[in-house]
Order: C-alpha cells, then structure tokens, then sequence
C-alpha cells in the first residue's frame, strides 16, 4: 500500500460534520437516531453501512475515556449507558461519531478504542463493557423512546429534553430499556463483548 492509499483510507467516505447534527446533552440515543435521520435523507446509498452502538452492562457502569463532560484529568466518565455512530467503511476500516467526545469527530475506529473505549485489561469485571450493534435502518425503525427515564422522582427532567417530539414507532411508544439491555434475548441487533465488537469493526 502506498502512503496516498493510506491515507485515503483513513478519510470516511460519509460526509458529516457536528455543524449538520442534531444535538442535546445527555440525549445520546436520540442524537444518534438523529444522525441515522441524516444519513437516511441525505446519504441513502451508505445508510447499510452505518450502525447505532448502545454500549452498557449488567450493573449500568462503564467507563469511557475523552469524555467532554468528564471533570477529570483523565477524562474518565462513568456513564450507565453511552450510545455512539459507527461508519463502516470496509472490513478493515471504520469510524466513530460521537458527539460527546473530545476525539475528533469523525474518529477512526482504533483510535476511538485506543484512546476512548480501552481494554477491559486494567478493569474490575463489574467494568466491563458489552456492545448492541443495531443497523441503522433496524434502529429507525424499532427505536422509541418517550425520555421517562430522564425524569426524577417528582416528574422533572433530569436534564433539559429535545425540543423536537418523542421518537416513537407505530408499534411502541417506550422501548429504550431493550436498547440499554446486554441481554441477548431481549430487544434487536447483536450483544457483543469487547473483542468481537472491535474485530466487527476493525480487522488489523
């Protein structure tokens, strides 16, 4: 491989800037869905290649590095669940959008991994991270939330909602918590853990 080959390849083929997102704080799922929105209406013929990553656990704790919200010098945060949009480019390439991060947006896949997921190495098991790939097509079209689980005991909003209405399907008003669940028998698309989610989306 030449160096101008190389570097091509490191350039997605979906253009997409965080200017033309749609984006709210602590909505992840619902800017994701967004973005699939996006694709969906500007870039169909890549819609195929696209996917929805919810990433969580059992116990609802992962930790995820170059976090923008992290007050931490190691940019650590904590989250019960994270949703983030992955490009497949090819088998060997992939690419990251996530609008939380301090990466850059898009990211290429191993440094995302390297920097912002890392190993499950250094972590104590109730750390680990599972992975729900989701097609984007299959998340438009199942995907629903109504945002009760951003409400406090007395019905507030944990954090300012979207001004746009509720996602919701003809079938489902609610189905977020299939979505955060690492049940492989609940909900749709495949529940990874660590090494196959990175070997689905970045073959060395």
């Amino acid at each position: 491989m030449t160096g101008n080959e190389h570097e091509l390849e490191k350039n997605p083929e979906l253009p997409l800037s965080k200017e033309e997102c749609v984006y709210t704080k602590c909505y992840c799922e619902e800017n994701v869905w967004k973005v699939c929105d996006y694709v969906k209406n500007h870039h169909p013929a890549l819609l195929d290649n696209c996917y929805c990553v919810f990433i969580s656990n059992k116990d609802k704790v992962i930790p995820l590095w170059q976090q923008k919200s992290s007050q931490r010098e190691d940019t650590l945060v904590i989250w019960d669940y994270h949703v983030i949009f992955i490009y497949k480019q090819s088998e060997k390439e992939s690419f990251v959008y996530d609008l939380d991060t301090s990466l850059p947006f898009p990211c290429d896949f191993k440094t995302y991994f390297i920097e912002g997921i890392r190993s499950n190495q250094t972590l104590q098991p109730q750390y680990h991270r599972s992975f729900r790939v989701i097609s984007a097509p299959m998340f438009l079209q199942t995907f629903a939330s109504d945002r009760s689980h951003m409400l406090n005991e007395e019905g507030n909003y944990l954090h300012p909602p979207p001004t746009y209405q509720c996602i919701k399907t003809k079938e489902c008003d609610n189905n977020i918590s299939d979505f955060i669940s690492m049940d492989p028998d609940v909900g749709v698309g495949m529940v990874k853990p660590l090494n196959d989610f990175v070997s689905f989306f970045h073959h060395s």
